[in-house]
């Protein structure tokens, strides 16, 4: 056929194994199968390179009549050596793309520009009240954003032409050396300021009269961010696709980082909401009651069961009043009260006398009258242990660092006698 005699034959199934079909297979069959494997390995969604390229050029060979019947008849080696017009020498995402007629991912532009590179997200942060995570709300935000020029497509020319960067061969980034001292050398990297680093020029009287060779136009976008029910501090409200545009690059997302204000009077732990409050001790010990404002306007009416009393530092919950939980609003944690109790700075004789006949009596002293004549009189003062604490601490510091200057002056005296 080509003035040699047919090469032996070689093997003969391996494409079709990467392709998962049967020898069989027609060429619907083959269709089908390049198409969900190719999705699935697509490096773009994350998928195995080496397998993308496999798939394609299997597809490739099986696909066309001429180079299937010498692979099924002499195998691949055949096709190496040239029979049939070669083996299958073409870029596998120029593949996809034309088989797909376009990207099935969406971003415009083809599978060989989505290659490339996927452009940043960008974050905001959005402040919120807790009134708003509590009712949840709906916030609109103008913003600007680059996106494709229309007018030349965002090719930044009139007639869609350009030319490589002869300052960065294309690249769009520049190496630059600084020496930072003997023998030492730093290497910096930077984007190119010829082409801004976009690795291509354009001719000054070919640029696109809208963007100025910018191949983006800035635009003003009005997103509605819903804040749901429950909603926490931290958490991200994201909308694809909606970042800055730019040439054979797959848009970011516009991402909104929701930021709790603080609350002058609720604090919240995940689903349960905690608050303060301050007893007088009369109400700590005969009864309390008073009104909380809740969140969503709510009056609640908090008071103390009959004969209760209620101890310095201790909580009671109110079920059901605390925060909605996200995505199950109708569900709530618990709303928690800390009680403090107020006592007085002092009482009166006639208080004392009137209390110690109200309150359980208090216990006999084992000190006989001698014993307590033996003993020294002392005078209790009242303090902040915290700032008591905070003192002798500073104070240790100063004399460990006084005792080490000491030592240090002192060893240099000693020192200089020995010599003398």
């Amino acid at each position: 056929m080509f003035g040699r005699a047919p090469p032996s034959k070689s093997d003969n199934t391996k494409y079709y194994e990467i392709l998962g079909v049967p020898k069989t297979a027609s060429p619907d069959d083959l269709k089908k199968a390049y198409k969900k494997a190719a999705i699935k390995n697509h490096p773009d969604k994350g998928g195995d390179p080496e397998k993308f390229k496999e798939l394609a050029h299997a597809y490739e060979v099986l696909s066309d009549p001429e180079k299937r019947e010498i692979y099924d008849q002499y195998g691949e080696d055949a096709l190496k050596e040239g029979m049939g017009g070669g083996g299958g020498g073409h870029d596998p995402f120029d593949i996809f793309s034309s088989f797909f007629g376009g990207s099935p991912f969406g971003g415009g532009g083809s599978g060989r520009g989505q290659r490339q590179r996927r452009g940043e997200d960008v974050v905001h942060p959005l402040k919120v009240s807790l009134e708003d995570l509590y009712l949840g709300t709906s916030k609109k935000l103008s913003l600007s954003r680059n996106v494709l020029c229309k007018k030349c497509s965002g090719k930044g020319s009139k007639s869609g032409a350009s030319t490589k960067c002869t300052g960065c061969q294309g690249s769009g980034m520049k190496v630059t050396m600084r020496q930072l001292g003997r023998g030492m050398i730093q290497q910096m990297q930077h984007p190119c300021n010829e082409c801004r680093g976009t690795g291509e020029i354009i001719n000054d009287k070919d640029r696109c009269p809208q963007c100025k060779g910018e191949k983006v136009v800035q635009e003003k976008k009005v997103l509605q961010v819903h804040v749901e029910k429950g909603m926490q501090n931290g958490q991200k409200v994201t909308f694809p696709g909606e970042a800055d545009e730019a040439p054979d690059t797959i848009t970011g997302d516009i991402v909104f980082v929701l930021q709790q204000k603080e609350h002058p009077k609720f604090k919240r732990k995940g689903d349960d909401l905690f608050i303060e409050h301050t007893l007088p001790l009369a109400e700590a010990l005969c009864g309390f009651q008073f009104v909380l404002s809740h969140l969503d306007g709510r009056q609640l009416l908090i008071k103390s069961q009959p004969g209760e009393v209620v101890k310095p530092d201790s909580y009671k919950a109110i079920n059901d009043e605390g925060m909605p939980m996200y995505q199950r609003p109708f569900m709530k944690g618990k709303l928690y009260i800390h009680f403090n109790v107020e006592f007085p700075d002092s009482l009166s004789a006639e208080q004392v006398a009137a209390l110690e006949k109200i309150l359980p009596p208090k216990p006999q002293s084992e000190l006989t009258d001698m014993e307590v004549d033996e003993c020294e009189e002392t005078t209790l003062h009242d303090v902040n242990i915290e700032d008591e604490m905070r003192r002798k601490q500073a104070h240790r510091q100063q004399e460990a660092y006084d005792d080490e200057d000491e030592d240090m002056h002192g060893g240099a005296q000693r020192v200089q006698c020995a010599q003398q």
